[in-house]
């Protein structure tokens, strides 16, 4: 049995699977995000998910093989890293389970831990791909100077677009009255104090305003659907260089996933992002074939060095 934890700003996802390629329960908990939570909390959402994974299979934690926790920000603070790595031994000895970053868990679950890079655009944005043994990521530097192509980047772009159409710098289009109704503004620059007023844990809910801006495409903003253009081509870019810095030869064609919020809108987002791979190289896009949760648990067998077969990989995925 292997168990695979996906952590998020807004949920933290357990799975517990077979070698034989049977999902065998699963449970979610809150957030595990610890620049907004703290670190004493996230080990909590961690022992308790875990407990309650483990009772919903029925199964005592001495039947997990593995273990594999994909938390947020692993790897981008020594001092938070020291204590993440060690939270899951509230549960499970050294040994039989190893942290790693969440976007190990959408790129695993996205092409079943075959080679490849996967993209993830929701609240943030990063690539995360492996080829020939070689690891490498490109993005996720965080909504202030990168998270490119992101919700919180869409919804920022958007409020910048509002701003341009009240003042009289871009024409109005449907977001204008879009944010006007979804704040309930009387005046215009009313928006400037709600947002600007916000708490640091209240400006993560702005990523939700990438919603409007997507409505806005659909009602024909072409300023709107300009967002979403560009949004693609940001994240095509953190793909080329997570291809580049892998070193994969030119003549190749890499298979690419997507996971995350921003995709939802489908080709709004999709048809940029194929376009702007398609002019740089050879790729070939695929739909995610897991849910990261269980590509987090896959994980965990190939990290004890029991990957499971093919046919057991396609029984996961037939569900």
């Amino acid at each position: 049995m292997y168990l695979g934890v996906d952590g998020g700003g807004t949920k933290t996802a357990f799975a517990i699977i077979s070698d034989e390629g049977q999902l065998l329960a699963g449970t979610v908990a809150g957030s595990s995000y610890y620049p907004e939570i703290g670190l004493a909390a996230v080990r909590q959402v961690v022992e308790g998910g875990v407990h309650a994974v483990l009772a919903a299979a029925g199964l005592h934690r001495s039947a997990i093989k593995h273990a594999f926790f994909g938390l947020p920000t692993y790897g981008e603070d020594l001092h938070a890293d020291e204590v993440l790595a060690n939270l899951p031994s509230v549960v499970f000895e050294p040994g039989r389970y190893t942290v790693g970053n969440d976007m190990v868990c959408s790129w695993a679950g996205a092409l079943a831990c075959a080679d490849g890079v996967s993209v993830i655009a929701g609240t943030g944005s990063i690539a995360y791909g492996e080829f020939a043994g070689r690891q490498a990521r490109s993005g996720g530097w965080g909504e202030i100077f990168g998270d490119e192509g992101s919700a919180y980047w869409i919804a920022r772009e958007g409020l910048t677009l509002f701003a341009r159409m009240s003042d009289g710098r871009t024409p109005p289009g449907p977001l204008h009255a879009l944010v006007r109704q979804h704040y309930a503004l009387e005046r215009d620059l009313d928006l400037a104090g709600k947002i600007n007023g916000m708490t640091t844990a209240e400006r993560s809910s702005i990523a939700r305003l990438a919603r409007l801006v997507a409505d806005a495409a659909e009602a024909g903003d072409s300023e709107a659907r300009a967002i979403y253009g560009r949004a693609g081509v940001e994240l095509a870019d953190i793909v080329i260089a997570t291809r580049s810095l892998l070193g994969v030869p030119a003549e190749l064609t890499l298979p690419i996933s997507y996971t995350g919020g921003v995709f939802q809108t489908r080709a709004l987002v999709l048809a940029p992002f194929a376009a702007a791979l398609g002019a740089a190289g050879s790729f070939d896009i695929q739909a995610p074939r897991l849910e990261p949760v269980v590509g987090a648990a896959l994980y965990a067998a190939r990290r004890a060095g029991s990957a499971l077969p093919p046919a057991a990989v396609d029984r996961l995925i037939a569900g």
